[in-house]
């Protein structure tokens, strides 16, 4: 039996009626949503990690798109959680690759593991150029704009590997602040933040320029994070 077609019958095995159908129990997705828990996942994910370990980087790449053209959600997920292991993989993608694995995309789920775990990586280790990303900055699409942004917390966030990077970050969150759908505005907040880690008077310096065109929320979610630490402090 194929790895692909025991993971499409765990994943079926796993399914849980009750959550499957949405995202996050309202929010609707061409791909299918089989409702699989995420310890459930993670086992999976461990699993086919350790069964494909020193497996040629093509085949692994073959086995993730695979994943990611069977339909589910889930199949997505376990594709991009399992390149983010494997950075001798990612090492052979070009930007066309990981546009095709990122490629119809419908929901912040499948956006957020594959900006955090392919795209954003390859973006910081130079297999995906800046001028990929800030196209997807001005995409119609409003997952692609999404990804452009969460793309920017591998550049940043310490625990994935990120030293931080204000020009490229700064340079693609530029391109949002006028930006008014909820997904988008919701990642420039998360990007900001991240950034706010490494580099807060960087932040701060944006904040100032584009105090006036932001989101409210942004603005406000961006300086509690540099005030207290906390995107929403409790108030005293």
């Amino acid at each position: 039996m194929s790895i692909l077609r025991e993971m499409e019958q765990r994943l079926r095995a796993a399914a849980r009626p009750a959550r499957a159908g949405s995202v996050d129990g309202h929010s609707q997705s061409a791909l299918r949503v089989l409702g699989v828990t995420v310890p459930d996942l993670r086992a999976i994910v461990r699993d086919i990690a350790k069964r494909t370990k020193g497996e040629d980087p093509a085949n692994v790449v073959g086995l993730a798109r695979r994943l990611v053209g069977s339909g589910t959600l889930e199949a997505r997920q376990i594709a991009y959680e399992l390149l983010g292991r494997r950075q001798d993989v990612r090492a052979t993608l070009s930007t066309r690759d990981v546009e095709a694995l990122g490629h119809g995309n419908d929901n912040w789920k499948s956006v957020d593991v594959f900006a955090c775990e392919v795209s954003g990586p390859c973006w910081r280790d130079g297999r995906v150029t800046d001028a990929a990303v800030k196209r997807w900055a001005r995409s119609k699409d409003r997952w692609w704009r999404r990804t452009a942004l969460v793309s920017t917390v591998p550049l940043n966030m310490k625990s994935r590997g990120g030293i931080g990077d204000a020009e490229r970050t700064l340079g693609v969150c530029a391109l949002a602040v006028a930006d008014r759908d909820d997904m988008v505005v919701k990642a420039l907040s998360w990007a900001l933040r991240e950034l706010g880690e490494r580099d807060p008077a960087a932040v701060r310096a944006f904040l100032k320029k584009h105090e006036t065109a932001l989101a409210a929320r942004v603005v406000r979610e961006v300086r509690n994070k540099l005030v207290s630490g906390l995107k929403n402090p409790r108030p005293r």
